[in-house]
């Protein structure tokens, strides 16, 4: 898929979500290959022509793509590809935004590092033993080959009654389908890789875990947002060699 035809073939966006439209067409082209690692990009004035799209819109969702690691900019030369995320992230995401996804890893690594810390600070022994559990949970669905969301859910929501703090349970619930969504994806992709990755993505809560259960805020707040950052640049690895 071409970015010519992406531009001549998809119905024309609201200016609300356009910017989203063409980060997810620049994606996508990156993807299937279009544009190699290191090559360039058209420029902001190419590719508005190309989408019929200002340049400030471009402009906005070439930011995005940096921002998530895919490109980089060069003063005075443009953009180049920084790296081919593997197809498969398309394939589980049918029909969806990565830029949405995306954004709401954003959201969470801003606040559930804020939760874990609280819940270090607050938990009683039943919040203990909820996030106990789900990690045990996590435990199970690694050895039987099973995916893990329902416990992965679990284990955050979990962290975040732990804070006594109705806000934080209130965020978490209210954003379930998408943090739901974004947990599927990176899991799925997980699995596609080396069984060393699944548990490294276990590891992680286990550090979660432990620094909750010592009441160390810090070391629970940098934990869990080591986490979620990690889970965003899994989202994007590399096009296995």
């Amino acid at each position: 898929m071409s970015l010519e035809r992406s531009a001549s073939t998809t119905t024309p966006l609201s200016e609300a979500r356009r910017s989203t439209g063409i980060y997810q067409r620049i994606f996508e082209t990156i993807v299937a290959g279009e544009f190699a690692v290191n090559s360039r990009l058209p420029s902001e004035t190419e590719l508005a022509l190309r989408f019929g799209a200002s340049r400030p819109v471009v402009r906005e969702a070439l930011a995005r793509l940096r921002d998530d690691g895919i490109i980089v900019s060069r003063q005075g030369s443009g953009s180049y590809v920084k790296r081919r995320p593997d197809v498969a992230v398309l394939h589980f995401t049918p029909g969806g935004s990565i830029d949405d996804v995306q954004r709401c890893f954003e959201f969470r690594h801003a606040i559930e590092g804020g939760a874990a810390a609280l819940a270090a600070e607050r938990w009683e022994e039943a919040d203990l033993a909820e996030i106990r559990a789900a990690f045990d949970a996590l435990e199970v669905a690694i050895r039987k080959n099973e995916l893990g969301v329902e416990a992965d859910e679990r284990f955050h929501l979990a962290i975040a009654k732990a804070t006594h703090n109705p806000y934080y349970v209130s965020m978490q619930t209210s954003l379930q389908p998408h943090i739901r969504f974004g947990m599927n994806l990176t899991r799925n992709l997980s699995r596609l890789r080396k069984a060393e990755r699944v548990l490294a993505v276990q590891d992680e809560h286990r550090v979660i875990l432990a620094a909750i259960e010592a009441r160390d805020p810090q070391a629970a707040r940098h934990a869990m947002e080591d986490h979620i950052a990690n889970a965003r640049r899994r989202m994007f690895d590399n096009v296995p060699a």
